[in-house]
């Protein structure tokens, strides 16, 4: 007789720009736990030969196509936030498909819990498809100073794109954890084994 396989439980990690999540998804990767990325799940919807990409090309134009057949996100960016109700047209589209395929990869994982990254978790609702949610905090004015030191953009980018995601509030107030990420990147590695540790003796993301 089999013994039944334990469905892992799912652990959403988020966090603002330059909070440190992409580092502390990396590290429980390295510590052997199952991971989707949101983020390559919306790349993934809009792969040539899939329905989506047909779908935005027939509203859209052919402009929003690379000569290779790729979407041209740069092109696609531009539309849609001089028009509002063509972002909402296109998250309509894309937000269940995404939805799909995370559900599909996180359907898939074999570690006793698994993790959704998502820098919009919050925002897309998201959080709904997890049973617990771990945010990486850090103060605006560090955000600020790492996203310059890595991205190379203005300071007026930075603001735009901090106004566009939840507010730190906002996000801490959907927080069952919380990694204060304003040190360096052992101190990091060593909270993320902490609370990797912590979750391993949880069922169904609760102690």
């Amino acid at each position: 007789m089999t013994t039944p396989v334990a469905t892992p439980w799912i652990l959403g990690l988020t966090g603002g720009i330059g909070s440190g999540k992409s580092a502390a998804a990396e590290h429980f990767v390295r510590l052997g736990v199952d991971l989707i990325d949101a983020d390559h799940a919306a790349r993934w919807v809009v792969e040539p030969g899939r329905p989506a990409l047909a779908q935005i090309a027939e509203h859209f134009g052919p402009s929003v196509l690379r000569p290779d057949g790729q979407l041209d996100r740069g092109a696609l960016r531009k539309l849609i936030f001089e028009v509002p109700g063509e972002r909402l047209w296109l998250e309509a589209l894309l937000h269940p498909l995404i939805a799909e395929e995370i559900r599909s990869h996180l359907a898939r994982a074999k570690s006793p819990y698994a993790i959704l990254v998502s820098p919009l978790l919050i925002e897309s609702g998201q959080y709904t498809m997890t049973q617990r949610v771990l945010v990486i905090d850090v103060p605006q004015s560090l955000q600020i100073q790492r996203t310059l030191q890595r991205d190379g953009i203005s300071e007026d980018q930075v603001q735009a794109i901090l106004k566009a995601q939840a507010t730190r509030e906002d996000r801490l107030r959907h927080a069952d954890d919380v990694l204060v990420n304003d040190q360096d990147l052992a101190r990091l590695h060593a909270e993320v084994e902490r609370l990797h540790h912590f979750y391993l003796t949880l069922r169904g993301g609760r102690s």
